[in-house]
């Protein structure tokens, strides 16, 4: 039954990209003299309507969520109105993109080589097939077993984001946000978001992740991520609370001196890592299920510890991940002239 209703669900997507492709993209390549991109626009399109139908669930489900039972007061919408910049550039394909020419080049050049060398991916589903035959026939269980296999990757890269100074410097951008919204899930340091997804894209290479089941593994990640940010109270129970991450689980990693410093001022560490499942937190210790409501941000933001200036704009808080990366970020916000 679940099969049929991932079958149903693949069908009808497959059959709105391709009006969409065929109705918009393919006439418009065409018109541009950008013929040879008509397999790599099809492609887009894909993406392009997955960001719209996640805008469309954060807009209408997450956002009920945020207005019916909201953590805090939201009081800097100028804030917000960044984050959704980050948000719109990630699930609107523009980030997407910027991958198709800096990265995909690069990974097939580097997958390419190899298989002339004779040197091939695992192919993790002939594996699994191999030990428990027929079971990966089923779609449910190889899209659950990507997921775990992803969430357990970025497990380990949000460990290193934490843990290691210079990526901590592009990070630290995301936790500035000091009012959590379902935004903020995108607001990420450009760089930082760029050797995460290279990353994912060499382990999606590696296991031989197939297109569309890596699309889908995106797609539900990132919807996650959206709902573990929102400003809502909304909790999803004792035992769903265990199973998957969510907004309250997350606000203790984005708390301050608890999520990162959590050893005290000018530590790296901290706690819930995980981006899907809690059980990596569970099973490496660095689960912590507080239930107080803590502020959100970075201990250094305040102003008994320094003030910190992480950016009010895009552009502001890009260059100044640039700075902090290089050592030569200024320590407090600068005054505003009357």
């Amino acid at each position: 039954m679940l099969d049929a209703l991932l079958n149903l669900i693949s069908n009808g997507f497959g059959d709105a990209q391709q009006w969409l492709f065929e109705s918009v993209f393919q006439p418009l390549l065409f018109a541009l003299g950008m013929g040879q991109f008509l397999e790599d626009g099809f492609v887009a399109t894909g993406w392009l309507l997955v960001g719209l139908l996640q805008l469309a669930v954060m807009v209408v489900v997450f956002g009920a969520f945020e207005r019916w039972r909201p953590v805090e007061a939201v009081r800097d919408r100028a804030a917000v109105r960044v984050d959704m910049i980050y948000t719109f550039i990630h699930r609107l394909g523009v980030f997407r993109v910027a991958l198709f020419f800096l990265v995909e080049p690069l990974v097939d050049a580097v997958f390419g080589w190899a298989r002339v060398q004779g040197v091939d991916g695992i192919h993790l589903d002939a594996l699994v097939a191999h030990w428990q035959p027929g079971v990966t026939d089923a779609a449910w269980f190889s899209l659950v077993l990507y997921l775990l296999v992803f969430d357990f990757v970025d497990y380990w890269i949000h460990r290193g984001q934490h843990g290691l100074n210079r990526w901590w410097a592009l990070h630290a951008l995301h936790h500035s946000q000091r009012q959590m919204t379902m935004w903020s899930d995108n607001r990420n340091h450009l760089l930082d978001d760029l050797l995460r997804d290279l990353i994912m894209v060499v382990i999606a290479r590696l296991i031989g992740v197939p297109p569309g089941q890596f699309v889908a593994v995106v797609a539900f990640t990132q919807l996650v991520e959206s709902l573990s940010h929102a400003n809502t109270r909304v909790a999803l129970g004792p035992w769903l609370d265990k199973v998957l991450v969510g907004p309250r689980f997350h606000r203790v990693h984005h708390g301050i001196g608890i999520g990162h410093e959590s050893k005290g001022p000018g530590s790296l560490g901290g706690c819930n890592y995980a981006v899907l499942f809690p059980v990596w937190d569970l099973l490496f210790g660095t689960a912590n299920y507080h239930d107080a409501v803590e502020p959100t941000g970075i201990r250094d933001q305040l102003p008994e510890h320094g003030a910190r200036d992480y950016g009010r704009g895009f552009w502001a808080q890009q260059w100044l991940g640039l700075r902090r990366l290089l050592g030569r970020s200024p320590s407090r916000v600068p005054r505003r002239t009357p």
